[in-house]
């Protein structure tokens, strides 16, 4: 309405330009994260093992996106895999702990979805969540993991 009373219709492209000059906050924006490498998961190796960064303890149960490389997953189509600095050829829950990768972190998706080939480079984004956790149905056992995950191959 105008101030007179009168009505203005808006033609959809009016609207779109109107939209479009709106501030990009609130739903429209996408959730704010923090980046993550992985030369920044651990400050120090010593005695006890790996220390994390300050860096990490300060993005504990904050969003962040890093990018790597998928594991090759344990089946197909699943809510959770692993990624790694470097493309693996084999499963890291198929070998000892030995040859266990210590650059690698869980990610569990928010929703089960096709994964794509094992060694396909991506980025994750999601909350993450530091500190020794035993996945209660597969028994894997984790430091690092990013939780309500979401990927995109790069």
């Amino acid at each position: 309405m105008i101030g007179d009373g009168r009505s203005v219709a808006l033609g959809r492209r009016a609207f779109l330009a109107a939209l479009a000059a709106l501030p990009a906050k609130g739903v429209l924006a996408a959730p704010p994260f923090e980046r993550l490498s992985f030369a920044e998961l651990y400050k120090t190796f010593g005695v006890l093992g790996y220390e994390f960064s300050d860096r990490v303890k300060s993005l504990a149960s904050q969003r962040v996106g890093i990018t790597g490389y998928m594991a090759p997953p344990l089946k197909a189509e699943s809510d959770f895999f692993v990624l790694t600095r470097e493309p693996l050829a084999i499963c890291p829950f198929c070998e000892s702990d030995a040859n266990w990768p210590v650059d690698i972190l869980v990610v569990y998706l928010g929703a089960t979805a096709p994964l794509v080939a094992a060694g396909a480079k991506v980025t994750v984004e999601g909350r993450l969540d530091v500190g020794s956790f035993t996945d209660p149905e597969s028994g894997f056992v984790s430091q690092l993991r990013v939780r309500d995950a979401a990927f995109r191959r790069v």
